[in-house]
């Protein structure tokens, strides 16, 4: 039996289970006559870890990957290029291009794409089919990201939105601990084809799961592209974007050559890279774990405290010399400060524009992935001209004066 209901705009919304009503803020069913769903927030979780393995994926895999397609492994690394460029395309477009459709079947249809762009990617006779893969994956992700945090914010209550974006953006942590390290052994062991097939396996059982336990949400916000640019007009919004790219730019002019900055800085060798890697990736993990609770509790310090903290990170390895203990520790503080980072900021959009969280959830998506490549642009010209830890400070300062930008603003 098909259930409608009344989306913000006043428009009917269809799904086959009785979609979760709107409010005007980002407050819960529970708080508005609905209900609430842990489950459902767990279900998107998964698809997260699935969406940013195959993301990660390629990173591991690129030489390979690149001696069977026939190409350089420059022209190889533009697939994860590409899909970054799609993602903050999609993250913009499809909350506008889709105003009316119940969230859950779109995210159904996104998780679907993925698991079709991993086949393709395993079974791809030569490149141009695979950045064919990665551009769908690349829309995935972006329509993904965009949605999930309109959809959050009506599946749990107000006050515990930070922990249920922890929830979520656990998939991040657990992709960036294991896609890595598990696509290259694996790689070893199967061949890189294998591997993605496993991320396609991956993305079915997130699209299990998500039939199973994930509710009908009707769309949060006006629809159409005047909601956008009203979302665009907004001073807390515009300056909680500029902070985003201060910090997350910040971050990627570092992260992205971390390798370099480890060899030159710290001498390491390829196994030590290695473990400085792990030891980055679980301090992420724990870093996200905390951050939802701190930011629920204590707003404030948790907007200052991440941003800040991964800018301290950032200038303590440029300080670390040939230290180990310097390095590593340096990184741990690093790691768990940016594990953190997502959910604080999308938290903190969410709660800064609560009328219109699917425009702000593109507009966070958007402004993330550009960042990551001007950050990785800005890094680069740094380490070429004036060398690989001129990189970390400038991106460690840039990072605490996203934060420090981010807890002065007035929000209403």
């Amino acid at each position: 039996m098909t259930t409608s209901t009344t989306t913000a705009g006043g428009e009917p919304a269809t799904g086959s289970r009785a979609a979760v009503p709107v409010s005007a803020s980002p407050t819960s069913p529970a708080g508005s006559g609905g209900r609430t769903s842990w489950l459902g927030v767990a279900s998107l979780g998964l698809g997260v870890f699935a969406l940013v393995m195959a993301e990660f994926l390629p990173a591991s895999l690129l030489s390979r990957i690149a001696t069977d397609l026939r190409v350089s492994e420059g022209v190889a690394g533009q697939s994860v290029t590409v899909t970054a460029i799609v993602a903050a395309l999609a993250g913009l477009a499809l909350p506008v291009l889709l105003p009316r459709i119940d969230r859950r079947l779109v995210m159904l249809g996104l998780t679907s794409l993925a698991i079709l762009s991993d086949l393709l990617v395993a079974l791809a006779p030569d490149y141009a089919v695979l950045l064919v893969a990665r551009i769908l994956l690349g829309v995935a992700i972006g329509g993904f990201w965009a949605l999930s945090l309109g959809m959050t914010a009506q599946l749990v209550p107000a006050e515990k939105l930070g922990r249920a974006m922890t929830v979520v953006n656990m998939g991040v942590s657990l992709a960036t601990v294991a896609a890595i390290p598990l696509g290259a052994w694996l790689g070893e062991l199967w061949g890189w084809r294998w591997v993605f097939a496993l991320a396609a396996g991956v993305g079915v059982i997130a699209l299990v799961v998500q039939l199973i336990v994930l509710p009908s949400v009707a769309p949060s916000g006006a629809p159409g592209f005047r909601a956008l640019g009203t979302t665009l007009h907004s001073r807390v919004v515009l300056l909680g974007l500029v902070a985003i790219a201060l910090i997350a730019g910040g971050h990627f002019s570092g992260f992205t050559y971390i390798r370099p900055a480890a060899e030159s800085i710290s001498h390491l060798d390829a196994g030590g890279l290695a473990l400085l890697l792990l030891v980055y990736g679980i301090a992420a993990f724990f870093g996200n774990l905390i951050s939802g609770p701190l930011f629920d509790r204590a707003q404030r310090v948790a907007v200052l405290a991440f941003p800040v903290v991964l800018g301290a990170g950032m200038l303590a390895f440029a300080a670390s010399g040939a230290s180990p203990v310097g390095v590593f520790a340096a990184v741990a503080l690093w790691g768990l400060a940016f594990g953190g980072v997502p959910t604080v900021l999308q938290t903190w959009m969410a709660r800064a524009e609560p009328d219109r969280l699917e425009s702000v959830g593109g507009l966070v998506v958007a402004a993330f992935q550009v960042a990551i490549a001007v950050g990785a642009v800005v890094g680069g010209v740094l380490v070429d001209s004036v060398g690989v830890q001129t990189a970390l400070i400038a991106g460690g300062l840039a990072g605490i004066a996203g934060g420090v930008l981010l807890v002065s603003i007035r929000r209403r």
